[in-house]
């Protein structure tokens, strides 16, 4: 008796597929993976993967970009400057093109992004990110600060929660205080805060910070609390100090842009994807992380055992009147550039008030 062998359930899947004309199966969409990096794009900055920045913030930004895409994008993120280079260079990576996307500090390239230089002085900014960042990224789509970022696109600009003083060994309680001290500064703007008190500012990036404190090279430094973790600033600190209801000497302007050609060579659909990420709500939403990060930091410290002073309103007065000529300071210097500064304060005050109501 003759037994015929039936062809199993693979053997049918493969004549049936050897079927199937090869123009139909060019036509069958391609499954979700094969798409997965049609845009791939390198985003460069200067923290580590420690720090909020990067977790709360540039990673969380990255998968929604990823995910309005339908999987077309994918970010990677390369922290502490694993690609090369200095922070200060990161702006020229973004506009030669080495990488496609940067996170940095406007104020490592002093005078190169005069306009937005107005959110971060004293008395403009004074103690609400959330409100500055809305303000800030409204007056770039206005065109008030677009000559500023020739050469990129802007996906969005923030602060953050502002400058308090952190303190190797002194207390600070009154700008007379700081007379004689060195004090490390990430801006120019900052650095006249820094003069305006008395002190003498000391620039350097902040990764360099630590070893600066520890050795003396610096007194102390004018940053957020929200480093405190990644660079562990409450070993070298004994006090975080901050003016009353959370007042901030200014604060740093900062930017996440991609290289201008990259941008405009891609479809309008990825661009959506992009700008839908960065809007007004998520605009909104990095303020309020930088500010959860910095009661986080400060929390940090505490527990560690330094001293979180809170200056009284009186004693807060006092620092805002010795840093109002920074303000007249800062509107002098544009207009030899041709800016209108004082407009350009007037109406960051003006938004800042506006989306502090909201």
């Amino acid at each position: 008796m003759t037994t015929t062998r039936r062809p199993g359930l693979r053997g049918l899947a493969a004549a049936a597929a050897a079927a199937i004309p090869a123009a139909i199966l060019a036509l069958t969409p391609a499954p979700d993976g094969a798409r997965a990096q049609e845009f791939t794009f390198k985003l460069h900055h200067l923290l580590s993967a420690q720090a909020p920045a990067h977790s709360r913030m540039l990673v969380p930004w990255a998968e929604q970009v990823e995910e309005n895409s339908g999987g077309r994008v994918k970010i990677e993120i390369f922290p502490a400057m694993t690609l090369g280079g200095r922070p200060p260079e990161l702006i020229n990576q973004v506009r030669d093109g080495v990488v496609d996307l940067i996170w940095t500090v406007n104020g490592y390239t002093p005078g190169l992004f005069p306009r937005t230089e107005v959110f971060e002085l004293p008395n403009v900014f004074t103690n609400d990110p959330r409100a500055a960042d809305l303000a800030m990224n409204e007056m770039l789509a206005s065109g008030a600060l677009a000559d500023d970022y020739k050469g990129v696109e802007v996906m969005f600009l923030h602060v953050h929660a502002g400058q308090a003083m952190q303190m190797r060994d002194k207390l600070v309680r009154t700008p007379a205080d700081l007379a004689g001290l060195n004090i490390r500064t990430p801006t120019r703007t900052n650095a006249w805060v820094i003069e305006a008190l008395g002190a003498t500012p000391v620039a350097m990036p902040v990764p360099d910070l630590p070893p600066a404190l520890q050795k003396g090279v610096v007194d102390g430094a004018f940053i957020p609390f929200e480093i405190i973790p990644p660079l562990k600033i409450q070993d070298q600190t004994a006090y975080q100090v901050e003016l009353a209801d959370e007042g901030r000497l200014g604060t740093t302007a900062f930017q996440v842009s991609m290289n201008q050609a990259r941008w405009d060579g891609l479809p309008d659909d990825i661009k959506k994807a992009f700008r839908d990420a960065s809007g007004p709500e998520w605009q909104a939403r990095v303020g309020e992380i930088w500010r959860a990060a910095d009661d986080f930091g400060i929390g940090l410290a505490v527990k560690a055992g330094n001293e979180h002073v809170t200056l009284t309103p009186e004693e807060s007065a006092a620092f805002a009147a010795a840093l109002d000529p920074v303000v007249g300071r800062w509107v002098e210097e544009v207009k030899s550039k041709g800016i209108d500064g004082q407009a350009l304060v007037d109406e960051a005050r003006a938004l800042i008030e506006k989306h502090a109501a909201e």
